[in-house]
């Protein structure tokens, strides 16, 4: 099933349940992929989706880490459960040891000696693992491996 057709399912499902804060979370991630939507002039694509989910999840995990620093729990367990419903519709996560070997099949395609080759390796391996590892776990070990 589409990541737009479970949305609606979901949203449906929450409304009927009466979970609130589940419905708002859906209600977000929805207007989120409209605004895309607009912007591109077209409808998404998964690709497109998985974009602005990837977007909404970082903005979380980046207010959950500010909320954690200024001490305000209350914002930090609404927070945590946003994420918890999001969770659901991103694809699952590429273990350290299967990243790794995508890291080290990408630095043979691309012919990267040193760290200097840092850009060709990043620009190509992101779209291979595309919402499926975080940014700077990808970074990280691209310049372990390169060092």
């Amino acid at each position: 099933m589409k990541i737009l057709d479970q949305l609606n399912q979901d949203m449906k499902d929450a409304m009927k349940k009466k979970e609130k804060e589940r419905l708002n979370v859906i209600r977000s991630v929805k207007s989120s992929l409209q605004n895309e939507a607009i912007k591109l002039g077209n409808d998404l694509s998964e690709d497109d989706v998985l974009t602005v989910l990837n977007r909404e999840m970082k903005q979380r995990k980046e207010s959950l880490h500010e909320f954690e620093q200024a001490n305000r729990e209350d914002l930090v367990e609404k927070t945590k459960s946003e994420i918890e419903f999001l969770q659901v519709y991103m694809p699952s996560q590429l273990s350290v040891e299967e990243l790794q070997q995508v890291v080290n099949e990408t630095i043979l395609e691309v012919g990267a000696k040193s760290r200097a080759d840092m850009g060709k390796v990043m620009g190509a391996i992101m779209p291979k693992v595309k919402g499926r590892a975080d940014g700077g776990k990808v970074k990280q070990l691209v310049q372990n491996t390169l060092a």
